[in-house]
């Protein structure tokens, strides 16, 4: 359910962008969302379709890209993908890591449709 609000916000920043560019509609949104984030595509999509309604930006297409996540060794600085079942450094063994990429959420770009009629 915490999507609903994350949605909200996607729509807020796309509507103001849109209006800002004096857009005659907001196209599509491209968000970027890390493996380990627990947001889900589906349910974003299926909020997007209620809350965007007579607004510029109902309509819209969101794209999703995924990112894979990965861990940063903290002894050795080795990067390497994260495996849910162990998250020891395969070049020193250590287990002291950090999330180095996977945790991202972010709106990567916004695309509007020309000037607004009237």
């Amino acid at each position: 359910m915490h999507e609903l609000p994350v949605t909200q916000s996607i729509l807020e920043i796309a509507v103001r962008n849109g209006s800002q560019a004096n857009a005659r509609r907001v196209t599509d949104i491209y968000l970027v969302i890390g493996e380990l984030s627990s947001l889900i595509d589906e349910s974003i999509q299926f909020y997007w379709d209620m809350i965007a309604k007579d607004t510029i930006a109902e309509g819209a297409t969101l794209h999703f890209r995924r990112i894979e996540a990965e861990l940063m060794c903290n002894d050795c600085g080795e990067r390497f993908p994260h495996n849910r079942e162990d998250v020891s450094c395969p070049g020193c063994g250590g287990r002291n890591v950090k999330v180095a990429a996977g945790d991202e959420f972010f709106m990567e770009a916004i695309e509007v449709d020309g000037e607004p009629q009237g």
